[in-house]
């Protein structure tokens, strides 16, 4: 079962306590010391309060849970049970391996069983399990697995389209390249045909 990771959980040393703010921002003094610049000159003197902002933004998805987001569902849809498809989520994450950004897209989809979720809970499934320090096909999985395990549809579809700086940038420098990953359960492993109108519905003829 995937456990949701807090930061109070994190283990930053031999203690297992979280760093303090003021630990991280001489770590990324150091970093910028080793880069071979000088971290009190004017342009660089705010930089480390900077960083350590943006990664609790980048990182906010280890304080959600993201099953809590889907708790609340609704029986009263007249009997609805066809997919319910989510097309186009954007999402920002960073590769575990570089910790550089990984841009995209996420398709969701899910055919309900007496009960349904509002649309805005599957994007931010999608976004919590993004805001963490990831690889594309387990964050594929995550987000698969979760809408299965609270909302138990009939099946649930999930295909990320994304770029991984760690090759555009470093590396092997391969621009322009995007990774695909699809997590299918239920009737959409099971049946071609739903699974093809899936794929229609988000513009792809496989996955």
């Amino acid at each position: 079962m995937n456990m949701i990771v807090k930061k109070s959980d994190l283990a930053a040393g031999n203690d297992g306590e979280r760093p303090s703010r003021d630990a991280a921002e001489q770590a990324v003094r150091t970093l910028i010391r080793w880069a071979g610049d000088d971290p009190d000159r004017e342009g660089l003197v705010g930089t480390p309060d900077r960083v350590v902002r943006s990664y609790e933004e980048f990182f906010a998805g280890y304080d959600e849970d993201p099953r809590e987001v889907l708790r609340r569902t609704f029986e009263e849809a007249e009997g609805y049970d066809e997919m319910v498809v989510l097309r186009d989520i954007r999402l920002e994450s960073h590769c575990e391996h570089h910790i550089v950004p990984i841009i995209g897209r996420a398709h969701v989809a899910y055919l309900p069983d007496r009960r349904v979720v509002g649309i805005s809970k599957l994007a931010r499934v999608v976004e919590i399990y993004a805001r963490r320090l990831q690889i594309q096909e387990k964050m594929t999985a995550q987000i698969a697995n979760t809408i299965e395990e609270v909302l138990r549809p009939r099946g649930v579809a999930v295909v990320v389209e994304a770029a991984h700086q760690c090759m555009t940038t470093r590396g092997i420098h391969k621009a322009g390249v995007t990774m695909v990953t699809s997590r299918m359960l239920g009737a959409f492993r099971d049946s071609g045909e739903t699974r093809r109108e899936f794929l229609g519905m988000i513009g792809r003829s496989r996955a």
